[in-house]
């Protein structure tokens, strides 16, 4: 294991001290050298407290972070700026990396070590509609944007490996994203108009458990349109150029994704869902437009 590279796992964390410490719990069990990676837990503000849930996973090399509320990209950078690790890993409080997930990062940056990778989102709560319907999304978006895999263009940094580096060099997470949302898909397009390459490995697994309800699924959409917003400001900020809109097929066939999907349970369910994320995408970037 020495040739490995050595990764720092970021994680921010908000108000959730019992998805962290499941996280940590799973961190606890990656097959891959304890000698060879760093845990960065940054406590983004939360009045929740974060100290006991880091201190019993103290058989691993963990360092608790703490700084005001100012979102998880801000969260993200923070840990990087104090990370040792030739490779910053990000993941979430409410993630569950598999046991071979450093392994399999490592292998695929060791061929592709320019390259961000990430890997497949699992669902891990299944019976709940809210949260399904908001995992197909972004299923759908990695099936439309990393159809070839070697040539990715979106990954979300809650299963994302970038050179500590490179990842310095571009100036790591737009801080003004504050909402958790749309930051990730700014990096992506920084990243690539860099120079870098985005490298989709389905065989990196990360169990998502995040529970919404109704109102949060909502909530979580409208966000969205704003930091889709956000992004577009960004974008023309930097001088990148118009963005292209997707076609209406784009979004006629994300809301028939679950239809297409023989084996989904409460497909009409999930279809109306998607309908709904887009109504309330539409408002939260027009909402954002306004005030801006």
């Amino acid at each position: 294991m020495s040739h490995r590279p050595f990764f720092s796992i970021i994680v921010p964390t908000f108000n959730r001290p019992r998805q962290l410490a499941a996280c940590l719990s799973a961190l606890r069990r990656l097959d891959y050298s304890r000698e060879r990676f760093e845990v960065i837990v940054v406590d983004d503000g939360g009045a929740e407290p974060v100290p006991a849930v880091v201190a019993a996973g103290q058989e691993l090399d963990v360092t608790l972070l703490a700084q005001p509320h100012g979102g998880p990209a801000a969260a993200r950078n923070t840990g990087a700026a104090r990370a040792r690790g030739d490779v910053l890993a990000f993941t979430g409080d409410d993630c569950a990396p598999a046991a071979d997930w450093l392994a399999v990062l490592a292998d695929r940056l060791a061929e592709r070590p320019e390259a961000a990778v990430g890997g497949r989102m699992v669902n891990a709560l299944g019976d709940n509609t809210y949260s399904t319907a908001s995992h197909l999304l972004i299923e759908y978006l990695y099936r439309h944007y990393n159809a070839v895999p070697q040539r990715a263009r979106f990954l979300t940094p809650n299963n994302l490996a970038v050179s500590a580096g490179a990842f310095a060099a571009v100036g790591g997470f737009d801080t003004s994203f504050v909402h958790g949302a749309g930051e990730d898909r700014e990096f992506c397009d920084r990243w690539l108009a860099r120079g870098h390459s985005i490298l989709y490995c389905p065989e990196a697994q990360v169990r998502h458990a995040h529970p919404l309800s109704l109102g949060s699924f909502c909530r979580q959409q409208f966000s969205y349109g704003r930091g889709s917003r956000r992004y577009h400001e960004s974008r023309a900020q930097r001088d990148a150029g118009r963005i292209r809109l997707e076609s209406l097929s784009f979004y006629v066939n994300l809301v028939r994704y679950p239809l297409a999907r023989p084996s989904q349970p409460r497909r009409v369910r999930l279809a109306l869902l998607m309908l709904v994320s887009q109504v309330a995408n539409t408002a939260g970037f027009l909402w954002q437009g306004r005030t801006h």
